[in-house]
């Protein structure tokens, strides 16, 4: 069973080396994948499935009434958020060496004349990698005491459907570029999540008492960062859960 239609909403289905059945909805389109045992039957799989439909509606609907930015061309007047705060996009052209800041409420990108949209992200995103880079040593350092875990390596990565990711194995641990546009309360929520995932694989009882315990805040931090402002992204490009 490579997918299921329930509900007239289609749910792409992958085998995987794991215990336990779960679900995703992946923004923007609110496509449904779940991931079961490669020893699992397809009438399981589909029970699982209607068991989970409400939520998986509840999730669409979250995803079709949150506010999205519109497609960027990098050009002044867009908006872009730093740190969970908006800011207007000055561009001014120049043959100097290209380079951001802020000052005030605006984002200057400096950049040669000649340079396309996709040249301006990439300089913006160089951009937003630092940022990300000069605060999360801190948070790393924090929340690494407070969980009582040392991660061998972090990375930071331009991911499409997910915050943060680790390899439980290696204890390494990758975190999203996109979280130097939301709140620092976000970077700390995910960092301390992926963290427990060393602790515990799964989303169970046991990872949410931890969570309790490490980042008692966690409910609510999650709920505003699924709230924030989501990047323009298309339907191929998906977005983070």
């Amino acid at each position: 069973m490579n997918e299921l239609q329930i509900s007239n909403i289609s749910i792409a289905v992958t085998k995987k080396s794991i215990k336990n059945m779960y679900i995703r909805v992946l923004p923007p389109g609110g496509k449904v994948v779940i991931a079961v045992p490669k020893t699992a039957g397809d009438d399981a799989i589909r029970m699982f499935a209607v068991s989970r439909i409400s939520w998986i509606k509840k999730q669409r609907e979250n995803f079709e009434a949150q506010a999205r930015q519109t497609k960027r061309q990098y050009v002044t007047g867009e908006s872009y958020y730093v740190w969970g705060r908006r800011y207007r996009l000055d561009v001014q052209y120049s043959n100097v060496r290209n380079g951001v800041f802020l000052t005030g409420g605006h984002l200057v990108l400096q950049v040669r004349p000649e340079s396309t949209s996709e040249q301006r992200a990439h300089v913006l995103n160089d951009w937003y990698r630092t940022q990300l880079k000069s605060k999360l040593p801190e948070v790393i350092q924090k929340y690494e005491q407070v969980v009582g875990i040392h991660a061998s390596e972090w990375k930071i990565k331009n991911m499409r459907t997910k915050w943060g990711t680790c390899n439980i194995e290696r204890k390494r641990i990758w975190i999203n570029l996109q979280l130097a546009k939301k709140t620092p309360e976000c970077l700390a929520y995910v960092v301390t999540h992926e963290l427990v995932h060393l602790l515990e694989r799964y989303h169970n009882e046991q990872f949410q008492k931890y969570m309790d315990t490490f980042f008692p805040e966690w409910r609510e931090v999650k709920i505003s960062l699924n709230q924030q402002m989501l990047d323009y992204m298309s339907e191929q490009h998906g977005r983070f859960p």
